[in-house]
């Protein structure tokens, strides 16, 4: 193994922790946040440390990771012609369009939604409710695939192409 090879798989797995520690920083607030019926500046507080936490480490770390992976790539021949890097790739860069789409989006429009509800003093349930739901299913999508990913890179599985003659 190269030096640069080392390096881009200690890169890897500080993205990793990353990710992971913006997950859990995730949960942490949403565990704490006060209930929007009883404090609306609380909670659109709450939602605007989950946007920043996004923001500021889950997209970085996540991209730390899938360019790091893509470089480990480049500098290892056996990650090259090997099926479940490629499909590894895959799985990192539909999680980066999740986390960039579906995620990272929705955490800032949950957020301004909050403050502008803080701010007005009043809120309406369902559209916050809708809001809510859709940050946190893809959420859960994220880590199914992040969990997927980890469970590729540790099995890692042939996938052989079969020639027909």
């Amino acid at each position: 193994m190269t030096n640069w090879s080392l390096i881009f798989r200690l890169l890897h797995h500080f993205g990793s922790a990353g990710i992971l520690g913006a997950f859990a920083a995730i949960i942490i607030v949403v565990t704490y946040a006060p209930a929007p019926e009883i404090s609306l500046a609380g909670y659109a507080a709450a939602r605007t440390s989950i946007a920043m936490i996004s923001k500021w480490i889950l997209v970085p770390a996540l991209l730390l990771v899938i360019c790091s992976g893509l470089l480990s790539m480049a500098a290892t021949p056996a990650y090259q012609n090997a099926g479940w890097a490629w499909f590894k790739a895959l799985l990192g860069l539909a999680m980066f369009e999740g986390t960039l789409v579906i995620v990272d989006a929705a955490a800032r429009k949950t957020a301004e939604f909050a403050a502008a509800a803080a701010q007005a003093g009043q809120y309406d349930p369902a559209a916050l409710a809708t809001l809510v739901a859709r940050e946190q299913n893809g959420l859960w999508a994220l880590l199914g695939v992040a969990l997927a990913n980890v469970v590729v890179g540790v099995w890692r599985p042939r996938f052989a192409r079969q020639i027909k003659d």
